[in-house]
């Protein structure tokens, strides 16, 4: 006798690709300031897209921030950082993140392994990504994952020299990120 169910090929899992919600996708920033406290600003603009094949243990990644909308919590600081010297934002107006690679741990990714372009500098670039987690959102009812990611950048290697010696070199990036299933 034969058994249909015993010769069913194996079901592989097809990619997923996700938009991220900008409402839920904040990326935000640490620096020293005069070596006494961390300074942190963010981000409201960012949008992009992530791909991920669980299966083949491979995915993509592509964030665009919209560097005019830094907010640091003063308004004087944000006009002089979105200035020449800093984040130059009328020459600069996107922050880019692109990834061809991403790293997992069993069916979970935990890093990003891509290129950050800022300033019109582009150098490779690694994102940690934490507390990866997936659901169905109790609104719209629609598949949604999360992460946290992070890195550390030197500004001074994508130009950005302005005040070195008071303004740290060394920014710590987090973004909370979210994304509903395409």
């Amino acid at each position: 006798s034969s058994c249909s169910r015993c010769r069913r090929p194996a079901v592989r899992a097809a990619p997923e690709s996700f938009t991220l919600d900008p409402s839920h996708t904040i990326p935000t920033f640490a620096v020293s300031h005069l070596g006494l406290s961390l300074q942190r600003g963010m981000f409201t603009r960012a949008a992009g897209t992530v791909t991920i094949d669980r299966a083949a243990r491979a995915g993509r990644v592509e964030v665009a921030i919209d560097a005019s909308s830094l907010e640091t919590g003063d308004r004087l600081r944000d006009r002089i950082l979105r200035g020449e010297g800093w984040f130059d934002v009328e020459r600069h107006p996107v922050i880019s993140f692109r990834a061809q690679r991403v790293v997992f741990d069993g069916d979970a990714p935990v890093a990003a392994d891509g290129e950050l372009t800022l300033l019109g500098v582009t150098r490779p670039l690694r994102l940690t990504i934490r507390d990866f987690r997936c659901g169905t959102h109790p609104l719209t009812r629609r598949p949604l994952c999360g992460a946290e990611v992070g890195a550390t950048v030197r500004r001074s290697e994508f130009g950005m020299t302005g005040w070195l010696k008071d303004i740290g070199d060394e920014v710590t990036l987090s973004i909370q990120a979210e994304g509903y299933r395409d």
